[in-house]
């Protein structure tokens, strides 16, 4: 006991106990100021009442692996599917965490929320217990963290970004404590950690590239072999899952177009095909930034907040660049180490963004390198608070005073029509859809989500897809284009429709005899065969 107690007294584990416990509430005190400032509460908000569609597919898909270990039906766009299981384009991996919450604690639409909230809350504690900063610096990060509300916005839904989120903060608070005193299971740990994240993101392979430096650093040799081999092994994992567990999107999710004008243009015309595009979509991203200044233009106000991460680094890495010219033995040379690969990291993305994804549907996916840049950026030494003022300005005049976008910043909560609406929608899938598991997965058990329709006037026509939330547990759901269905109607597979009411489609089902099983003012659901 004496020792324990000598042991516990030496590191001053109690005051590292109390900093992580400070921490871990942040995330819950953020979440409820928020809901208080709307007049609600944690409980009150309510998935079926977002807008953000992808939520809606994380969301039962989780559900059939809870129930069935994997969706009974086809999760896909116009039909496609997995070559294996039914999940839908994107990495299954995402959903691990939910998936072992709803095991544990079981599954509703507020559990996602719940969910995020303790991930955020358990990254916050082992973040400080691993990297022990200092009163300033644990205070830095709570204000930056404070204001950074597109945390408080991911909690506070179905997504799986706070996943990311929270993996990326703590791989950075192992290689921190990594560098402080070195140990061969936390360099397998961070390797460990980066191939997950690859599985989950393929640009989180960039991450395997630092413990792949401590380990060159620490045995050139078997660093340099070991490291190819845990890479490439990540990266046929990687092409694995998106070959046979990833349906096809409505278009490529990655644009590879630069990289086959090396093939087709030779070498130099590659690379004038890549400036180009560079020039291009650079002058793009700038356009929304300045959008973003004046509108509060979401994705712009996204890349505002990454440059302005990427420009507090890229100025700390250059005052901290001599420190790897000698071997780390301080802790300022060992984070220097971390922000210059964090920096690399960075323009690397921004580099990919750039050339391999839509601006405005890639944007998001910066939100997971601005917050492991908060807590980073807390790290730094600081005299005038010259670089938390910075990006304090920022996050307040983007993400609080330009935050005018409901879509993109509003949380959804529960309305009594949208309950009641989800509700009696559910009555109606109940009684009305059956569940065939001897063709596991199949299409017998998929309902197409028509991505709207054209009324004979030619008006458009939209129905509440947030009505699908209340599908059986099991069922898939393909999501279809209007142009797909209608020139396809006849080879269509799937044995449920659910569309908007009185359009082109419905014309079709109704000329082709399809049985009507349910209907509302906008919605109905038809069966096939």
């Amino acid at each position: 006991m004496e020792k324990f107690i000598g042991w516990w007294k030496k590191d001053e584990r109690y005051m590292v106990l109390a900093k992580s416990l400070l921490l871990a509430f942040l995330p819950v005190l953020c979440c409820l100021i928020y809901c208080a400032s709307q007049g609600k509460s944690i409980g009150q908000v309510y998935l079926p009442n977002s807008e953000w569609n992808d939520e809606l597919f994380y969301y039962k898909q989780t559900e059939g692996v809870i129930h069935y270990g994997y969706p009974q039906g086809y999760f896909g766009f116009d039909e496609s599917h997995a070559l294996k299981l039914s999940f839908a384009a994107w990495s299954p991996v995402l959903l691990f965490p939910w998936v072992l919450w709803g095991l544990l604690f079981g599954w509703n639409f507020l559990s996602p929320v719940l969910c995020n909230i303790f991930l955020m809350s358990l990254c916050c504690f082992l973040f400080v217990w691993l990297v022990r900063p200092a009163w300033k610096q644990l205070g830095i990060l709570s204000l930056l963290f404070f204001l950074y509300t597109p945390f408080v916005r991911y909690m506070l839904s179905g997504m799986p970004e706070v996943s990311c989120f929270c993996m990326l903060i703590l791989f950075y608070a192992l290689a921190v404590n990594y560098q402080r005193k070195e140990s061969g299971w936390k360099l397998a740990l961070l390797f460990v950690m980066s191939a997950v994240m690859t599985l989950m993101r393929p640009y989180f392979l960039l991450f395997l590239l630092l413990p792949a430096f401590f380990w060159i650093r620490k045995s050139r040799i078997k660093g340099i072999a070991g490291s190819a081999l845990v890479i490439a092994v990540t990266a046929g994992l990687y092409v694995s899952i998106k070959h046979y567990l990833s349906a096809a999107y409505f278009a490529p999710l990655f644009f590879t177009d630069w990289i086959t004008a090396f093939f087709e243009q030779g070498f130099f015309g590659g690379i004038l095909y890549t400036m180009k595009k560079l020039y291009s979509m650079g002058r793009n991203f700038i356009l929304y930034i300045v959008e973003a200044f004046r509108s509060g233009f979401a994705p712009g106000a996204y890349f505002a907040g990454y440059m302005a991460v990427l420009a507090v680094v890229a100025v700390q890495s250059l005052k901290d660049y001599f420190a790897l010219r000698r071997q780390p033995k301080t802790e300022k040379d060992c984070r220097s180490v971390i922000e210059i690969h964090f920096l690399f990291s960075l323009t690397a993305m921004l580099a990919a963004l750039l050339l391999m994804y839509k601006l405005i549907e890639g944007s998001k996916h910066l939100l997971t390198f601005i917050a492991a840049g908060i807590f980073l950026v807390s790290l730094m030494e600081t005299k005038f608070y010259k670089k938390a003022v910075f990006l304090g300005v920022v996050f307040v005049y983007f993400y609080s005073f330009k935050a005018v976008s409901a879509y993109d910043y509003q949380v959804p909560f529960v309305t009594q029509e949208r309950r009641a609406d989800v509700e009696k929608w559910a009555d109606a899938f109940r009684s009305e859809l059956e569940l065939e598991q001897d063709s596991n997965p199949g299409y017998d058990n998929v309902v197409i989500w028509a991505f709207g329709d054209a009324a004979k006037d030619g008006e458009r026509l939209d129905n509440s897809w947030q009505l699908l939330y209340g599908l059986p547990e099991g069922f898939g759901i393909s999501c279809c284009m209007p142009d797909y269905l209608t020139q396809n109607f006849a080879l269509l597979k799937s044995r449920y429709l659910f569309i908007p009411s009185g359009g082109e489609i419905e014309e079709l089902c109704i000329e082709e005899d399809f049985r009507e099983l349910w209907r509302d003012e906008t919605s109905v659901l038809y069966r096939r065969y």
